[in-house]
């Protein structure tokens, strides 16, 4: 039995730049889009979308047909959500709102295996094939191949950020403008040169302690994120990009009605 390698991992080895797909929709159908359009990677929600566990593992099975990765953003609470999706086989997960050193420090223990953390084993998930990998290289694999990634979202988080790069066990951060702006008064204006510079505080401290940044969005060009540090691209997400399409055909299909004949005598 082979465990799976981290496609997002395989590429960055490789020097190149992963890019994600955001989904808001649960249906499986909708990752296999995503993985025909070559993403590297799809980013699921169980902070904010009403999916189920049953229906992630679903959904990870069908971007694994494309060997996408899968980043499951996991639900503030205890370990039983941190480690759900990594049992399921996904390749990644993605705390919201971490808020401290000490924080960073609970989430790599409650979610790497000794001796990097004191996560509990099972093994007889997808994760582990059922049982059928030897344990050491279960545990060897998933320390290895599996992604840990914190969002600073505060700026209560922005003031500890240099703390919680210093941390060890986890791979990267993730700088989210949306929740930013919104605490700081300014909500939706992810442009605003206050957010931009605390977007560009938490890529320099990843980048001085050796962890990787993910971006978001494409919130500025690709050359300027990279100049930033970012190496992991959000390009998008499902639910934009159909509502666009919707609106620019129902507008499309308006501009293009004929002038309405009328008998009617108007004096």
């Amino acid at each position: 039995m082979k465990l799976r390698s981290s496609r997002i991992l395989r590429e960055l080895r490789a020097g190149q730049c992963p890019t994600v797909l955001k989904l808001n929709l649960i249906d499986p159908r909708v990752v296999e889009l995503a993985g025909l359009a070559g993403a590297s990677a799809i980013w699921l929600c169980n902070e904010h979308v009403p999916n189920d566990w049953l229906n992630i593992e679903h959904m990870i099975r069908a971007a694994k047909l494309y060997d996408m990765d899968t980043i499951v953003r996991v639900a503030k609470g205890s370990y039983s959500e941190y480690v759900k999706p990594f049992e399921a086989d996904a390749t990644a997960i993605m705390v919201p709102h971490v808020s401290s050193a000490e924080e960073a420090r609970h989430i790599v223990e409650m979610t790497r295996f000794h001796p990097l953390g004191r996560r509990p084993i099972d093994g007889g998930n997808m994760d582990g094939i059922f049982c059928q990998v030897p344990y050491p290289e279960y545990i060897e694999h998933s320390n290895r191949e599996r992604l840990l990634i914190l969002q600073i979202e505060s700026p209560e988080a922005l003031a500890k950020v240099e703390e919680i790069a210093a941390v060890p066990g986890y791979d990267a951060l993730l700088f989210g403008p949306g929740d930013y702006s919104h605490l700081i008064g300014k909500v939706a204006q992810v442009k605003l040169p206050e957010v931009v510079a605390a977007r560009k505080r938490v890529a320099a401290a990843a980048r001085k302690h050796g962890k990787y940044v993910v971006t978001a969005g494409m919130l500025d060009t690709r050359e300027a994120l990279e100049a930033e540090g970012v190496s992991i691209f959000t390009l998008g997400a499902d639910v934009i990009g159909i509502g666009e399409y919707f609106k620019q055909l129902i507008a499309t299909f308006h501009k293009a009605a004929p002038a309405k004949k009328t008998d009617a005598v108007y004096r």
